[in-house]
Parts: C-alpha cells; sequence; structure tokens
C-alpha cells in the first residue's frame, strides 16, 4: 500500500477532550473519527487492526469446535419478554419500533437469540453439544461514554453460546473456552490475567473476567507474582482477584508474593446452567425419551475494547507499538528523499519483493523526513525500513525495531530476506 493512497489522516495536534492514551493516539493517528457520543467509525488503520485480531479470535475458536455464525443486530423484543430479561435489562438497552408497531431492540448480547435458534433445530441429545459464536456489533446505551473506543456505545464483540446435554459437559466447555482464551490473548501479545467475577445481568454462579495488565486500567489486580510466567493450564488455579474481591484477612498468598497492578477487562466467561433453556422451553430428548433442558454459558471478547487495551499496553512517548500479531502493517518502507533516484531505486525494489508476502505500507509522500518518521513512530508499525541518501550511497538502509528503537543497517537483499525467508 501506498501511503499517498491509503486513507490515515494523523495529526500533530492532541486532543483536548481524549483522556487516555489509546483515545488521543487513536484520533491522531487517523484510526477513529467520531460519530456521537461514544459512536465511532473506524477507519482503515484501525480496521485492519481489528481484523487481524478477530482472526485470530477465530482461529482459537475454531480449534475447539466453535461454529462461527450471524445472529442479528436486531432482536424482536418478545425473546427477550420470554426470557424475563426485557424489562430487568435497564436503560443501557436501546428500544424502538417497526412501522408497523412492533417492538424490538437493538443487540447487547444473545443468549436469547441464540436459545430461540437452538430449539428450532435441536431436538435430540444426539444434536449436542453445540458452541456457536459471532463477531459482531453490538450497542449498549451507557450513561456516561468516555475514553474513546474503550467504553463506547456501539462496539465489535466476540460472543458465544454453549449447550451441553449435563453438568459434567458443560464443565469440560468452559475450561474448553478458558484456555482458548488464554492462547488467544497470549497470541495477541498481551498478559492475560483471569479473575473470579460476578455474572451480573448475564446470570450465573460461574464466571470468569479476563483482564491485561495496564497503568490506566480501571480495575486494580491482585495476583500471585508467578503468574506471568505460568503454564495455561496452571493460570486456572493460581490466585487472581479484582477490586473488592481481594480480602488481605483471607488472602491465601504471602504479601511479598502478591503483585497488585491494574487492569483493563477485555473479555468474560459465564455458565448460567439452564436459567436460559428453562425459561425459554428449549428442551431436548435423552437417550431414554425424557425432557432435558441443555446446560449453557456465554463466552464475550470485546473486540474493538481489545484495540484500545493494546494501545494502553503498547505505546510511548512518541505513539503506538504494536505488538507484530495485531499491527496494521508488518512494515513501513520510508523514503526519505523522494527526488533521490538511489533512494526511489531502492525502496521500490524492497515494496516490490516484500508487498507479494507481506503487509507494507510505503511511505513515498514528498514531504519532509521529519513527518515520515513522526508518521511511522505515531502509528506504531513494528519495523520501519528508513531509506536515506546517504547510506544509499553505500547500498544500505536501515531497518529499525519500532518498540526497542534498536537500528541495523542491512543491503537491500539481506533486508528482503529478512522478511520473507
Amino acid at each position: 500500500m501506498l501511503f499517498s493512497k491509503f486513507f490515515a489522516p494523523t495529526s500533530k495536534d492532541t486532543p483536548a477532550d481524549a483522556q487516555i492514551a489509546s483515545h488521543r493516539l487513536m484520533l491522531r493517528a487517523g484510526m477513529i473519527s467520531q460519530t456521537a457520543s461514544g459512536i465511532y467509525c473506524w477507519l482503515p488503520l484501525a480496521t485492519r487492526v481489528l481484523e487481524k485480531i478477530s482472526r485470530i479470535i477465530c482461529e482459537e475458536q475454531d480449534k475447539i469446535g466453535a461454529q462461527k455464525v450471524y445472529f442479528t443486530t436486531i432482536q424482536p423484543a418478545d425473546l427477550w419478554i420470554e426470557s424475563g430479561r426485557y424489562d430487568s435489562y435497564g436503560k443501557e438497552m436501546l428500544r424502538l419500533k417497526d412501522r408497523k408497531d412492533g417492538e424490538f431492540l437493538y443487540s447487547p448480547t444473545n443468549e436469547e437469540q441464540a436459545t430461540d435458534v437452538f430449539r428450532k433445530y435441536v431436538h435430540s441429545y444426539r444434536g449436542m453439544p453445540i458452541m456457536l459464536y459471532q463477531i459482531h456489533w453490538k450497542f449498549r446505551d451507557e450513561i456516561r461514554p468516555r475514553f474513546g473506543i474503550m467504553r463506547g456505545r456501539e462496539f465489535l464483540m466476540k460472543d458465544g453460546y454453549s449447550f451441553d446435554l449435563n453438568f459434567e459437559d458443560a464443565r469440560r466447555t468452559y475450561r474448553n473456552i478458558f484456555q482458548s482464551y488464554i492462547k488467544t490473548f497470549r497470541r495477541l501479545g498481551l498478559t492475560p490475567v483471569p479473575v473470579q467475577a460476578d455474572s451480573g445481568a448475564i446470570g450465573g454462579n460461574m464466571s470468569h473476567e479476563f483482564h491485561i495488565l495496564a497503568e490506566t486500567g480501571e480495575s486494580t489486580l491482585y495476583y500471585d507474582k508467578k503468574l506471568p510466567t505460568a503454564t495455561d493450564e496452571d493460570l486456572e488455579t493460581i490466585y487472581a482477584v479484582a477490586d473488592e474481591k481481594h480480602d488481605p484477612k483471607t488472602c491465601p498468598i504471602p504479601e511479598e508474593e502478591l503483585m497488585i497492578s491494574k487492569g483493563i477487562e477485555v473479555g468474560h466467561i459465564f455458565y448460567f446452567g439452564t436459567k436460559y433453556s428453562k425459561a425459554m422451553n428449549a428442551f431436548v430428548l435423552n437417550d431414554k425419551g425424557d425432557k432435558v433442558f441443555p446446560e449453557m454459558g456465554s463466552y464475550g471478547v470485546g473486540v474493538s475494547r481489545l484495540v484500545g487495551a493494546i494501545i494502553e499496553a503498547s505505546h510511548d512517548e512518541r505513539g503506538i507499538t504494536w505488538p507484530e500479531s495485531t499491527a496494521p502493517f508488518d512494515a513501513v518502507i520510508l523514503n526519505l528523499h523522494v527526488k533521490n533516484d538511489k533512494c526511489r531505486r531502492m525502496a521500490e525494489k524492497i515494496y516490490d519483493a516484500l508487498s507479494s508476502k507481506k503487509e507494507v505500507l510505503y511511505d513515498e509522500r514528498n514531504i519532509t523526513a521529519g513527518e515520515k518518521l513522526a508518521d511511522a513512530d505515531l502509528i506504531g508499525i513494528p519495523w520501519q525500513i528508513i531509506v536515506g541518501p546517504k547510506n544509499a550511497e553505500n547500498d544500505i538502509v536501515e531497518l529499525k525495531n519500532r518498540k526497542t528503537g534498536e537500528v541495523t543497517n542491512m543491503t537491500v537483499s539481506e533486508i528482503i530476506n529478512r522478511f520473507i525467508r
């Protein structure tokens, strides 16, 4: 992609109303554009990141047998009346009527709709277990939207729903989801902290939140210092709680081994048994012909929230420092002197070689070297390939690691081999 053709309206100005780093940097990097309070358009740079995150989530869900669907964003109110949540959910739910005065709502979550789909098509134990998930837009009418996309009203969410024949199977599903989330967050370049949690409006009696460590997090996390290096399996049992759930008097971890950090919630999983299957009469017949109400769970990841959370955990005074797995591009080529023939030839040779194998942004704009370097640091692409006239005379380019600042001098061939070997 040529930078001159790429829609990334970057800015030097710091937005006055942006209180946290992710909000400031996403606006300055031209990633989002505010449409209304808590509602944002996602521009090309941010969209590429959303798609990277979504792909990793889907890969890990597919590995455990979950199947991707798309539920509707508009749901009939009747489903929520049937489950008993329509009146109790609160003002966060956006309610609306169609031209025939039919009552609908804009989806804040999909337990009812998933249960409705299940009961329409699954009538025997032979059709179980089932795990369905989607990555779709949701709306919750937050009373005080703030922090940009971190606490917006419209957001992209992965939500999944499981149906099992008995409690033992449901526990196994819950554990599989738990482990898949750990793997997902690690692949995103994050350190996940799973903590015991309340189920809130979803309901249920077994629940975990997944937090990532970030100084600007709204939650205070208390956890065993072994947690950051623990195996995926050990994370299920290592002590970790948030906020008021930590009681110093009953904490099993010695004070010298207890870590206290701020965290951002990015995922939440719930087991709630037959809460919805019974309420909505969604049953199957077991091998003896008896009615059985499936044991259910739901499993969420804030996909759009993760973009902000990753930035909160990965930035410096110059801009974003994306983990390689979620970066909008693998590398950016900076031609610091577009009118220099040798710089142009070298930069174009690298771009032509890499662009067929990697996602590469080529900055060939006719602006100053300082502006190009500042934009590259702001956007935060992990690798900067810097082509300047002095080095070009010696057939050398610079490879700079955006996060560490480490610079290595390489030939054009070495650069190409580095990225497509």
